[in-house]
C-alpha cells in the first residue's frame, strides 16, 4: 500500500483491550487486532501458557482467527494492530498471511523483528513486503507491561517471604521439639 497512512489510535485501544484480556488469565499482556478497510476482522490475545501453545501469540490468534472469517489463510489489504514489536514467528507468519500493514505499540528490545534486534520486513530477498509504523501509543502500550512485569516481580517476592517464614516456623518448631526432648 502506497500513499499517505495514519494509524487509527481505536484500533490499538481495541489491541489494548485485548492485552488486558491476556492479563487477566495471567498471560504476558499482548493483544492484537487485524482490520481490513478500516472495519475490524478479528482480533487476539497472548494464550501460550493457557493453551499449552508456543504459537499462541496474540497475533497469530488474530490471523487464524481472520483467515477463519475471510475463508482464505491470505488477508491481502489487512492490517494488524499488536501492542508490542513481534517476534520473527509472528512476522513471518504476517508475510506469510500477505498483510499490507503492521502497525505497534511498544518496541521490544529482546525478540523484535521489526527493527529492535532484527528487521525481517527489510530482508529483500524475501518476496512479500509488508509496511511497518511502530511506536502508536507505545507510552500505554509499554506502561502496560511494565506494570504487568512489576506486579509479577511483586508475587513472587512476596511467594518467597510466605516460602521463607513457613521454613522458618518449621525450623523453630523442630528446634522446640528437639529441647524438649532433651
Amino acid at each position: 500500500m502506497t500513499g499517505t497512512f495514519t494509524a487509527s489510535p481505536e484500533h490499538m485501544q481495541l489491541a489494548l483491550v485485548q492485552a488486558q484480556h491476556a492479563w487477566d488469565l495471567g498471560e504476558v499482556p499482548v493483544g492484537a487486532v487485524v482490520v481490513r478497510d478500516g472495519e475490524v476482522i478479528a482480533t487476539g490475545y497472548n494464550q501460550p501458557i493457557g493453551k499449552h501453545d508456543p504459537t499462541a501469540h496474540a497475533e497469530i490468534m488474530a490471523l487464524r482467527a481472520a483467515a477463519g472469517i475471510l475463508g482464505n489463510y491470505r488477508l491481502p489489504g489487512c492490517e494488524l494492530y499488536v501492542t508490542l514489536e513481534p517476534c520473527v514467528m509472528c512476522a513471518g507468519a504476517m508475510m506469510h498471511a500477505r498483510l499490507a500493514r503492521v502497525v505497534y505499540g511498544a518496541a521490544d528490545p529482546k525478540t523484535g523483528a521489526c527493527g529492535s534486534v532484527l528487521n525481517l520486513f527489510a530482508q529483500e530477498q524475501l518476496n512479500h513486503h509488508t509496511e511497518l509504523v511502530g511506536g502508536v501509543m507505545a507510552d500505554a502500550c509499554g506502561q502496560m507491561l511494565k506494570s504487568f512485569f512489576s506486579e509479577r516481580r511483586e508475587q513472587l517476592k512476596q511467594e518467597r517471604l510466605q516460602r521463607q517464614a513457613i521454613a522458618h516456623a518449621h525450623a523453630n518448631a523442630h528446634s522446640i521439639d528437639d529441647e524438649a526432648n532433651d
